[in-house]
């Protein structure tokens, strides 16, 4: 797809728009809101984006890792998020991260999440975290990109494909949160196993020394 990106049909985020600095500001402003529980939240709101790949696929994997440095990652084997080429030849990601969902956020009725809690986005995870890396692999390309609290710092690092798609989401939730509620296995084990289209490994590393699990 190329020229302007105004001229774009939006479906879940605004495709003219790159970073809201004044929507990230409002949900760091107060993290119990937009996160109640804590960690655990977030995790669900980056699976819940797996999920919905699953469901209009038939079908999906998804796995966790909870890793020792307190930072967690969520990969699924889902399409990768959307990208396209816009003018100039320019290379545009759907802005996931630094929007806001046009689906979820500020809606009254939006779904609610495993935990009970509204359905917000992604930018939410991005924003309440202290740092964040968003990995895509499209059968078009791949690449990655850093955030911090919510702002990209990198533009889209190219990586070399390696013949599969997927998401991977790793981040570093703020401190703040971790009053919120603990990041607990047994409830993120129990509230992933409820969307039903989706299958989710969870791989706690955090005891472990970050060595993958057996």
């Amino acid at each position: 797809m190329d020229g302007s990106t105004a001229a774009w049909v939006n479906t879940t985020h605004d495709w003219a728009a790159t970073v809201d600095l004044r929507h990230l500001a409002r949900i760091r402003r107060d993290p119990a809101e937009f996160a109640p529980g804590g960690p655990v939240h977030l995790v669900l709101e980056v699976v819940a984006y797996a999920a919905d790949e699953a469901s209009s696929r038939a079908g999906g994997r998804c796995l966790i890792t909870l890793h020792c440095d307190g930072s967690v990652s969520v990969a699924d084997n889902g399409r990768g998020t959307d990208t396209r080429v816009g003018g100039h030849g320019r290379l545009v990601k759907k802005p996931v991260m630094a929007t806001r969902d046009l689906r979820f956020f500020g809606h009254p009725d939006a779904e609610r999440l495993p935990d009970g809690y509204p359905r917000r986005g992604m930018s939410v995870v991005s924003a309440l975290s202290e740092w964040l890396v968003h990995t895509n692999r499209r059968l078009d390309g791949a690449w990655t990109q850093h955030y911090e609290r919510g702002v990209p710092v990198t533009g889209l690092e190219p990586l070399r494909p390696d013949g599969s798609t997927g998401t991977t989401v790793r981040f570093a939730p703020a401190g703040s949160l971790r009053r919120l509620g603990p990041l607990d296995a047994d409830d993120l084990t129990r509230w992933t196993a409820r969307w039903p289209d989706l299958e989710v490994r969870l791989d706690d590393r955090r005891d472990t020394g970050d060595r993958p699990a057996r």
